[in-house]
């Protein structure tokens, strides 16, 4: 046998042992899903969702782990770090598209250490602000914005997130200044809007309408394409006179990239199987006004390189930094 068969034979022999490992795993012990973001937002809530499921079909405790903080890239990395069994995976948003332009010497490389498992789906952004104060479109703000440059502010669900690159496009093509105030998670920047600490918020319908319905928060604009049938009222940025605009939001599973083959498809059906619950499907529609994609790894990997490229540019472009 020649030495390359051998490499050969051995890394198809540790793909089948590698094949049930998940399950066995599981069994064994328990699952963690990092979630890089604070609890509150709409990772953290459909990280919840769906953990029944997915400690039904695992016959494990599946344990989420909150870990906030550079723009996504510490719960990235600790995921990326982690044994590539299938025990340890990443359920993120978004900005993890931007982290390599984003940060100068990021702890993870999000192309290299992490592979695509499942696109969950997307969502509009949605400009919001709290009912109490003035603004009822957009152009409000803008107006409100040049005559007083530096006194209006937004809040986005964290630095690089599609919701802030999107806001840094809008005041840019509209001539004003947004000052933006970053968070770690949707939670924080939900309640400070409410609060009256910051006086918009750029953030997914999914993370939104809650406060719509609740009558705390009144929408502005949406970024999709069409209107959503839940805010048949609220223009999208197209109509009103952002020609060819739009910004989703999207959320997606990744594993340790030396994950075996065998050991991300069994996730991904793991995943979608989870997702496709009638009744959690039903509410990531209705309540948090998500598109379900329930995409496969190679899929996921094309919309993730165009991601990837699409808002990094808007980064670079704008001299954009994690501080």
């Amino acid at each position: 046998m020649n030495k390359f068969s051998r490499r050969t034979v051995t890394g198809m022999l540790a793909s089948i042992a590698a094949t049930p490992a998940l399950g066995q795993a599981a069994g064994a012990g328990n699952v963690t899903l990092v979630v890089p973001f604070p609890p509150g937002g709409s990772t953290d809530a459909m990280a919840r969702l769906i953990q029944p499921g997915l400690q039904q079909r695992l016959g494990a405790n599946v344990i989420i782990e909150n870990k906030p903080g550079g723009a996504g890239s510490i719960g990235a990395s600790q995921a990326a770090r982690s044994t590539p069994n299938g025990t340890t995976l990443l359920l993120t948003f978004d900005s993890h598209a931007v982290i390599p332009a984003l940060i100068k010497q990021p702890s993870v490389d999000v192309q290299k250490d992490l592979v695509p498992v499942l696109l969950v789906g997307t969502a509009p952004y949605v400009i919001a602000t709290s009912v109490n104060r003035p603004y009822k479109s957009f152009a409000d703000v803008v107006a409100a914005a040049k005559a007083k440059p530096g006194s209006v502010n937004f809040g986005s669900v964290g630095l690089g997130t599609i919701g802030h690159l999107a806001m840094t496009l809008l005041a840019k093509a509209s001539n004003c200044e947004i000052t933006h105030v970053p968070y770690k998670g949707g939670g924080p920047a939900v309640n400070d809007v409410i609060g009256g600490h910051v006086e918009l918020i750029a953030g997914s319908a999914a993370l939104l309408m809650p406060q719509f319905t609740g009558g705390t928060m009144r929408p502005l604009m949406q970024t999709g394409r069409t209107r959503l049938d839940s805010l048949p009222d609220v223009p999208t940025a197209i109509e009103s006179g952002f020609a060819d605009f739009d910004a989703l939001a999207w959320w997606g599973v990744f594993a340790p990239a030396a994950t075996p083959a065998p050991i991300i498809a069994k996730t991904f059906e793991t995943f979608k199987a989870a997702l496709s619950e009638e009744s959690v499907a039903k509410r990531l529609k209705e309540t948090q006004q998500i598109n379900l994609m329930l995409s496969g790894p190679e899929d996921f990997g094309k919309f993730f390189a165009t991601q990837v490229q699409r808002w990094g540019a808007v980064v670079r472009e704008n001299n954009i930094e994690a501080n």
